[in-house]
This record gives C-alpha cells, sequence and structure tokens, in this order.
C-alpha cells in the first residue's frame, strides 16, 4: 500500500510521529478545552491524556501561554518559561484559524530543566575562568609604582632597536610572573615585533618528572622514535613565532644543554628525527628561585638579558594594593555583567576594606584576588533570588571576609598608624566576651566600648572575637581528645 495525503490524514499514522516527538503537544478550542494531548504533555503531568482530553487546560497548566493565545489571537514565540515543578518549559503557542475563523490555540513546549542547569554551569565555569585567567588586561594597574619601573624595563625586552630578547622573571609565588608575561606578549603584538595572532605557549616545567617526557613535549617526536611514539609538534614549535613562556623553569635541569641548544641556533629537533627545524621564539623564563644558581652558565647568560624581580605584595605600597583592590572587584562586576547580562555594584565597607588592604597574603598577588573574590561570592544574592532584576548592589562586611585573611593584620606603608588607646586589655576583652555572650554582635560592642572612652574599631572586636572562638573551639577538641584517651 502506498502512502498518501488522505491515507495519512486518515489513518492513526499522525497521532504516532506526535506522540513520538521531543516536545508536549496541547490542543484547545477557544473555550480552553483540550481536544488534543500528546503522551510527553500527559508524561510531563504524570497523567492519562484520555484523562486530560475533555478538561479545561488550567486544571491541569494554570499558568498556560495558551490561554494569552486564546485571548488576544496572536502567536507567542520563545517569549515565556514557565514552571510546573519541577520542570522549566520553553513554549510557543499559535492561533488556530480555518477558512479566517478563529478556531482555538495549540502549543509546543519543551522541557529545558537540564539544558538550563548545563547552560547555568557553563555560565559558572566561563565566570570562573574569567576570574581567575592570567592577567592580561593589567595595564591600567601598572601605571603606579613598583610595576610602573618593571613594565618599563619589561617592555624593552621586545621594543628595543636591538631586536627582541629572551629574558626571566623571578619572584615568589603568585606575585605576578605570567601576568608580566602576558604584558610582554600583547606589548609585542602591539608594536608588531610579532603578529596579531602569533602564538603565547605557556607550559609549567615543574610537572615533568621524566626528562625523557619534559624532551618530547618540549621538541616533539616523530613516530617510531620509541614504543608507542606518535608524530607530534612539540612546544617549540607550537610556540614559533610568538613566545614561549617556562614557567618553574628552575626544574629543567635534566634538559638544558637541549633549551641551550635551541635558543643558540634558531633550531630544533624532533626527538628521533635527523631533520632539523628553524624555530624563531622569544623565550621567557620564570621561576621563584634565582636561575643564577640553578642554571649551566651558558644557559643563564643566553636567558637573562633581561632579568626582572618581582617584589612580593608584603614588599609594596597601600596605593598599590589600593589599585589591584580596584581591578579585582572591578573585574568581579564585568564577569557578572557578561554572564548574567547584569549590571553588578559591589561595595566594600571601611572595615572590610582595611582589614582586605592588610591582610598577610603568603600567596601574593593571586591569594588576594581570591579572598576578593570570596568576599564577594560570600555577599552575593542567589540566583534563583534575582529573578528578573538588571541592577544588584551587593555590600561586603567583614562577616564575608574568609577568616584566614581577616586574623592576620599587617602594618603597610602608609597605613594609618593604630591609636594608643585602642589596644584591647584584659579588662576590656572580658567586657567583649560577655556583651557577646548576651547576644551582641561586633558593631555593637565597638559603640559601646566607644560611648565608654575606649573608641576600638569594630574590625577590631571582630579579630578578637574570631580568635577567642578559634581558640576556645581548639581547647574543647583538645579536652574531649584527651578524655577519651
Amino acid at each position: 500500500m502506498k502512502l498518501t495525503k488522505e491515507l495519512f490524514f486518515s489513518s492513526n499514522l499522525i497521532h504516532q510521529i506526535l506522540d513520538n516527538t521531543n516536545g508536549g503537544i496541547n490542543v484547545v478550542d477557544t473555550d480552553g478545552i483540550l481536544v488534543y494531548v500528546n503522551n510527553v504533555s500527559a508524561n510531563y503531568l504524570n497523567q492519562k491524556r484520555e484523562n486530560m482530553i475533555g478538561k479545561h487546560i488550567s486544571q491541569f497548566y494554570p499558568a498556560a501561554v495558551l490561554l494569552t493565545v486564546l485571548e488576544n489571537h496572536r502567536p507567542i514565540l520563545d517569549k515565556k518559561i514557565h514552571l510546573v515543578p519541577p520542570n522549566k518549559y520553553v513554549v510557543n503557542s499559535y492561533p488556530i484559524f480555518m477558512d479566517g475563523e478563529f478556531m482555538g490555540a495549540y502549543s509546543i513546549f519543551q522541557d529545558i530543566q537540564e539544558i538550563d542547569q548545563l547552560n547555568s554551569k557553563i555560565k559558572h565555569l566561563e565566570m570562573q575562568v574569567s576570574l581567575t585567567k592570567p592577567e592580561a588586561d593589567f595595564q591600567h594597574v601598572v601605571h603606579m609604582g613598583t610595576m610602573q619601573n618593571i613594565y618599563k624595563q619589561a617592555k624593552k625586552i621586545v621594543g628595543s632597536l636591538g631586536g627582541p630578547r629572551h629574558s626571566i622573571i623571578t619572584g615568589e609565588s603568585g606575585t605576578g610572573k605570567t601576568m608580566l608575561a602576558n604584558l610582554i606578549y600583547n606589548y609585542a603584538k602591539q608594536i608588531g615585533v610579532i603578529g596579531k595572532n602569533a602564538p603565547f605557549i605557556e607550559i609549567n616545567c615543574a610537572q615533568f618528572t621524566n626528562p625523557d617526557i619534559a624532551a618530547m613535549e618540549i621538541f616533539g617526536s616523530v613516530e617510531g622514535a620509541y614504543t608507542g611514539s606518535k608524530k607530534k609538534k612539540g612546544l617549540f614549535e607550537q610556540a614559533n613565532g610568538g613566545i614561549l613562556f617556562l614557567d618553574e623553569a628552575h626544574t629543567i635541569e635534566n634538559y638544558q644543554n637541549l633549551l641551550l641548544k635551541a635558543i643558540e641556533s634558531g633550531k630544533i629537533r624532533r626527538i628521533g628525527d635527523t631533520k632539523e627545524i628553524d624555530i624563531n621564539v622569544i623565550v621567557i623564563a620564570a621561576s621563584t628561585k634565582n636561575l643564577h644558581e640553578v642554571f649551566l652558565p651558558e644557559l643563564y647568560q643566553r636567558l637573562a638579558q633581561y632579568e626582572m624581580h618581582l617584589p612580593a605584595l608584603r614588599e609594596r605600597s597601600l596605593a598599590e594594593k589600593e589599585n589591584l583592590f580596584r581591578h579585582f572587584v572591578m573585574r568581579y562586576e564585568n564577569a557578572v555583567g557578561e554572564a548574567r547580562h547584569i549590571r553588578y555594584h559591589v561595595i566594600f565597607t571601611p572595615e572590610a576594606k582595611h582589614a582586605i588592604l592588610n591582610a598577610v597574603y603568603p600567596r601574593n598577588i593571586r591569594q588576594m584576588r581570591d579572598v576578593i573574590n570570596y568576599s564577594i561570592d560570600a555577599s552575593s544574592p542567589l540566583i534563583e533570588d534575582i529573578g528578573e532584576k538588571t541592577e544588584i548592589t551587593t555590600v561586603v562586611d567583614m562577616e564575608h571576609i574568609p577568616f584566614e585573611a581577616a586574623e592576620q593584620p599587617e602594618t603597610v606603608e602608609n597605613s594609618e598608624p593604630a591609636a594608643p588607646d585602642d589596644k584591647i586589655t584584659d579588662q576590656i576583652a572580658q567586657f567583649i566576651q560577655e556583651q557577646n555572650a548576651s547576644g551582641l554582635g561586633p558593631r555593637k560592642i565597638a559603640r559601646q566600648l566607644e560611648a565608654m572612652g575606649f573608641p576600638i574599631p569594630y574590625y577590631k572586636v571582630a579579630y578578637f572575637l574570631k580568635k577567642n572562638v578559634s581558640a576556645k573551639e581548639a581547647e574543647t577538641a583538645r579536652t574531649t581528645a584527651a578524655f577519651l584517651r
């Protein structure tokens, strides 16, 4: 039998097709009475479709988009998403006309809960990547203080008349070595020393525990060079025409000779190959160690044509820290704007800002950035509480700052000296503990102390209470452990 239009519409085929679509389908008459429901729609509600047909759609979908179409006789396309817990739908609804007469409406909808959750996760990941990626947009942060002089020196690496040079960057972990390498890379593109699409290849050399694997990764390999080996480009080839950034370069002692040969000759040879490949690569080596004491003298001499040292965050002025603080806050606001399409305003209370700027950061700029991001996270509303808002302001207070950042205030250059009468004596400590035990928070306790003639800042009361609670918890744990023994 041949399938014809008449057979198709007169048979049950159309119902089989509609029942096997991915979306739910509802059809209503002009009064909103369901005249057709496919299996997908019925299954969403754990209903049988024969129990739904002949009843008003609002009994099953109280906020049905179809109700609006019945009123205005106009389609609604991808405009409304409504909830039938726990599902979320995107709906397309259309009016039905026959010979110009309005006969009813139908909707095609799809459960997008999983898609919505996936999109939310992707946006979250994109935002986290944006907040933690290496700083390539740091020019406005380096216009003052220590970084201003270092950046001027860094420009000479690629911008001097004698041509681009190799270089070394040293400094403690988190001081901004990768940031500086990115600045050099962007400046080199800006002045045309390398092409606009030139590569920037970064590798952490500490990940190589086997010198043979390290050599293969850096210089590449050919098929058959060793058991299971394949033809592979090394990092030098990938970085050709651009910059190769060797982080933790002090760990490459096992293959320094190969690196030296590549830098001196401008040629590399893949492992297992006899053919030499020309390369044009600017090498930047970064390390937390003194590379003069680690590298071969010849390799150090070739790389250290320009050597820059980045000071630890504790060695920088308060003005520089404030500049970094503003940058990271603005970066968070921009990341939210890009990911959520929301104008986001972050305000730190004076006490919270003081604590951030005066904390001790063993991991330097990276840790300061993470503390700022964590503090803003802690003060921010949940996504589900935002609703349709397009502009939000959040206030970061002391309670939002991680304890490890708030508990170790550091005296820095240009910070205000502590007043001689703002120290917490034993008598004041007892008063703070008593008031806190009665239910008062740091702010109210600070106001009471000020009225008594002891102008102790709110954040110092908060520091004291946090330390005191931790000390009590530690003592309780020791007592419990001793009892159990």
